[in-house]
């Protein structure tokens, strides 16, 4: 089974930047869609940004728009989510995830592998 390992959270001020990683243990070209997901304190999980194999689809949430930059290596089977900007509301665990089936989709069952998760937070 493939494992998805983020890293490149922590603590930071408003206005900072954080640049998360998620590194597969198996190739990220087996897969379709690769997303970030986030999740604050006493609520759903929530999309933030998706990225084809191919790099020629690339969606965001509304939050992330225009502050985010997901991107992909796929020769280093890696992810990221570069971050600027930060402000208290992306206080959340960011999550990277896998999708192997066709289709865009930001729903979270719809995504096949997923990591621990990284803490993400904004000091206001």
């Amino acid at each position: 089974q493939v494992k998805l390992v983020e890293s490149g959270g922590g603590l930071v001020q408003a206005g900072d930047s954080l640049r998360l990683s998620c590194v597969s243990s198996g190739p990220i070209s087996d897969y379709t869609y690769m997303a970030w997901f986030r999740q604050a304190p006493g609520k759903e999980r929530e999309y933030v940004a998706t990225i084809t194999w191919h790099q020629s689809h690339v969606t965001y949430a509304e939050p992330a728009k225009g502050r985010f930059t997901i991107s992909r290596d796929n020769a280093k089977n890696t992810l990221f989510l570069q971050m600027d900007r930060l402000n208290s509301d992306d206080t959340a665990v960011y999550y990277c995830a896998a999708r192997s089936g066709p289709g865009f989709t930001v729903l979270s069952k719809d995504y096949d592998d997923w990591g621990q998760g990284t803490q993400v937070t904004v000091s206001s």
